[in-house]
Parts: C-alpha cells; sequence; structure tokens
C-alpha cells in the first residue's frame, strides 16, 4: 500500500514537472504517457486542482495562472464570433435567437435596420443592441442560471413564427451527437427554431466545444448548414464537419476590431 501510494504521488509530481514546459495538459496524453486509466488521470487532476495547483477544464487542465490567460482567450474569440455573425444580418431581417450568450451578444454589432429578433433568452431584455432592433421574448417558464424560457407556452408562441434566420449556440457540436445542450427543457425549443427557420440557420460554436458532446440532441449534424467557430477549433474535426455538407466559417485575431 506505501509503495503504491509512493508511485501515485510520483506520478502527481511528474505531472506538475509536465506542466511547467506545457501550461495545458489532456488526459488522453497523460494517460498515455504514464499507461494508466482516464479515470485515474482524472482523479490525479482533481487531487491537484483541490490543492490548487492547476486548474481543470474539460478534457484536460491547465496551470493556474494559465487559466485566467485561457478565459480571457475564449472571450476574444467568442467576441469575434459574435461580431462575424452579426454581418451576416441585413436589413429587415427576422431572427431567432437562442438561450446562448454568444448568439445574444451578436446584436450588439449589428448594423442593419429594422431587424425583429425572437428568443426565449431571458437575459435580452438587458442585452445592448441598436435602436434598430426589436425583440420579443417568447415567453414561457424561466430556467435559471441561464434564463431560458421553456416549456409548453414557449413553444405554443414559436409554432407560429418563421423568421428568415436563426443565429443559436449550443453546449457541444460532434459528428455523432450532433448540436448538444446540458438543459433537457431547451432541446423542443432549439428543435424549433431549426425546423422554423425559412432560409439560414448558423450555429456559433468557440473551439472549447468542437467535437465534444453533451447531454441532449438538439439537432443532429446533417440538420446544420453553417459552422461559425475560431482558428483553433481542431481540423479533423471540422474536416468531417465539411465532409457531410457543413459551411463552416472560422474567424482570426485581427479580423475585426476589438
Amino acid at each position: 500500500m506505501k509503495r503504491e501510494r509512493t508511485y501515485v504521488n510520483e506520478r502527481r509530481r511528474q505531472i506538475l514537472e509536465i506542466m511547467q514546459e506545457n501550461p495545458q495538459v489532456r488526459v488522453n496524453d497523460l494517460a498515455e504517457r504514464f499507461q494508466v486509466s482516464l479515470i485515474t488521470i482524472r482523479r490525479d487532476l482533481q487531487y491537484l486542482e483541490d490543492r490548487k495547483q492547476l486548474v481543470r477544464f474539460y478534457g484536460g487542465a491547465s496551470c493556474a495562472n494559465q487559466e485566467s490567460v485561457r478565459q480571457n482567450e475564449i472571450r476574444m474569440y467568442r467576441k469575434l464570433i459574435a461580431m462575424y455573425a452579426a454581418t451576416l444580418v441585413e436589413d429587415g431581417d427576422s431572427l431567432f435567437i437562442n438561450t446562448s450568450t454568444n448568439a445574444l451578444q451578436m446584436l450588439e454589432y449589428v448594423t442593419k435596420s429594422n431587424v425583429t429578433v425572437i428568443t426565449n433568452n431571458g437575459k435580452a431584455i438587458h442585452a445592448n443592441h441598436p435602436d434598430g432592433i426589436s425583440i420579443i421574448l417568447t415567453g414561457g417558464e424561466l430556467r435559471h442560471p441561464k434564463d431560458a424560457m421553456v416549456g409548453d407556452f414557449a413553444m405554443r408562441n414559436l409554432q407560429t413564427v418563421f423568421p428568415k434566420k436563426a443565429f443559436m449556440g449550443c453546449s457541444g457540436i460532434s459528428l455523432l451527437s450532433g448540436i448538444t445542450t446540458e438543459i433537457a427543457g431547451e432541446v423542443k425549443i432549439n428543435e424549433l427554431m431549426i425546423e422554423n427557420a425559412r432560409n439560414e440557420v448558423y450555429i456559433l460554436a468557440d473551439h472549447t466545444k468542437i467535437g465534444h458532446d453533451s447531454s441532449f440532441t438538439s439537432s443532429p449534424i446533417q440538420g446544420i448548414r453553417h459552422l461559425i467557430t475560431d482558428e483553433k477549433a481542431p481540423e479533423d474535426v471540422l474536416a468531417e464537419f465539411r465532409n457531410v455538407g457543413v459551411d463552416v466559417y472560422q474567424v482570426h485575431k485581427g479580423d475585426f476590431e476589438l
């Protein structure tokens, strides 16, 4: 038992040593390197995070002082995605926007006029947007912490609405599971928005969501034509999306003045 504990402590020490040269590590890479299971590595990372020696994220971990840098980078890319999405809005457009914070953020950068937005995102009440945008809330049962409007009331109000475009975020997007969310109550709303958009549906997803799955599927990948992501998205996954007909656009640092 003592020998096993010594081995565990040494492996954890080596993980921290690796992170001195590579501020971010992946669970799969560590498991292969130490010839242990993914669960074992996740326990190691949890142990080290509990002692504030690193910060875990989906599929890996980063140095504690690196995490703030990582989060700032993600926020930057999400802003660039929102700014590009705003360029796709035209005068007189009607739009669906779901509970995605990133999709809602695009309203701040819309420059066109006479634009109508239909959304089940309760945060739209306080969202920054120009005078040329009118916002219609679906109503429904308000779910925290996302302030999502869901349920039969929201569904009934959406059934007779057919806007020109939809801009939608997600918790994850992959070839296997398609567009996924963590909240079961959002699935039917997302499905209806995708189905009722008369022209184009755009999925907004930064690189942290590409190739990852959440609990509930809103649409198979074949039901999506357009994906807006960023330059750090894994190219092998994007190639899979393109092979099934998804038009992928990647934003890059410097594309817009931040």
